[in-house]
């Protein structure tokens, strides 16, 4: 708003009000009499164009949205520590370390025998992203083999500002209150390890209400995450009675995203100098990439539609790759497209690039 309020604008205006028989050159004494004035002035428009920028939420740094967003009610989503599986040939104790590409976990609870809750000691994504052999950071007696098996609960990065920004803005367009379809989300999607949430009312008959989650990582929640939202929302033994952040009369079924295995033909012409190894690894890599994106709007989405042409536009931006002849869906049967049902996402099943069968996910 007062980008035009510069220190040489200011200093001309104030200039052109002295009288023109004054020498208003600079390091006359006009000049330097005025030149300071104005400096601080310009200051003093730039402190104000900065308080306007940060008092609306569309362009208020971080640390000042968070501030208006706060007014509502509204808090950035903070990082989290990534829940894994570990197996052991024996019971480790409760609070032992591991680790395992310098990422350090350490035991949390017992699911059962030798199988133990492992929460990551760093916050954010990484953590679910290490499977394998562990080394212990303590000396365990009778310890033969230890390894992190599955992920329980991903791993979440502090809420991106854009994300949030986008989330506080949301908030105006549509009302949660009383266990209706926005208040179940919100609350949902507030759970560390939540990527996206869908609600069904009324699913099994009236008072029900089915929850469909997806991880931070995109992809299914375990048994144990599922159950851990239906503690939350609903309780065991006490459905229906308010205990959660349900209201009163809902009952709570909790879910999580099925992975729809989608088999993907291509036939291209390559050149002749073409890498056909780099070729393979990058059109697998492309496929998933773009399977990874669908799945990632899954919750704003009623249905995910996957696109052949989409597919094919990825595979023609490959270096060797001169042209796209063909590209089906789902065992050859010359699907251009294929929607998903509301709670699936897609997986890599076989891909078949002239002819040859690339590797499966």
């Amino acid at each position: 708003m007062f980008e035009n309020m510069t220190f040489d604008y200011i200093l001309k205006r104030a200039l052109n009000n002295v009288s023109g028989n004054v020498d208003k050159r600079t390091g006359s004494v006009i000049y330097d009499a005025i030149a300071p004035c104005c400096m601080e002035i310009a200051k003093i428009y730039k402190g104000l164009d900065d308080v306007l920028k940060e008092t609306f939420a569309d362009t208020a740094e971080r640390e000042f949205l968070i501030r208006r967003a706060s007014e509502r009610g509204i808090f950035p989503k903070q990082a989290s520590a990534a829940v894994m599986k570990g197996v052991f040939n024996i019971d480790v104790p409760i609070g032992s370390r591991f680790y395992i590409d310098s990422v350090t976990y350490y035991v949390y609870e017992k699911i059962s025998d030798g199988v133990f809750k492992m929460v990551c000691e760093t916050l954010g994504k990484d953590g679910h992203r290490h499977f394998g052999k562990i080394l212990p950071l303590d000396n365990i007696d009778g310890l033969e083999t230890a390894e992190i098996t599955d992920v329980i609960v991903t791993g979440e990065d502090e809420e991106d500002t854009e994300v949030f920004r986008k989330r506080y803005f949301d908030s105006f367009s549509a009302l949660a209150f009383g266990g209706n379809k926005k208040d179940y989300e919100e609350k949902v999607n507030l759970i560390p390890g939540v990527g996206g949430c869908k609600v069904f009312p009324a699913f099994f008959g009236g008072g029900t209400v089915r929850l469909v989650i997806i991880s931070s990582g995109y992809s299914p929640v375990s048994d144990e995450f599922k159950k851990d939202v239906k503690l939350m929302a609903d309780p065991y033994g006490e459905e229906g009675e308010g205990v959660g952040f349900a209201p009163i009369g809902h009952r709570v079924f909790v879910d999580t995203v099925t992975e729809k295995s989608i088999n993907v033909s291509l036939s291209a012409e390559l050149y002749s100098d073409a890498d056909l190894e780099f070729i393979h690894e990058k059109v697998y890599e492309k496929i998933k990439d773009y399977f990874y994106e669908l799945s990632k709007g899954w919750a704003d989405r009623e249905r995910i539609e996957i696109v052949a042409m989409r597919i094919g536009t990825e595979i023609f931006d490959i270096s060797g790759v001169k042209n796209i002849f063909s590209v089906s869906l789902m065992d050859g049967d010359d699907f251009l497209s294929f929607i998903l049902s509301s709670d699936e996402i897609p997986v890599i099943g076989e891909v078949t690039f002239n002819g040859d069968i690339l590797r499966s996910a």
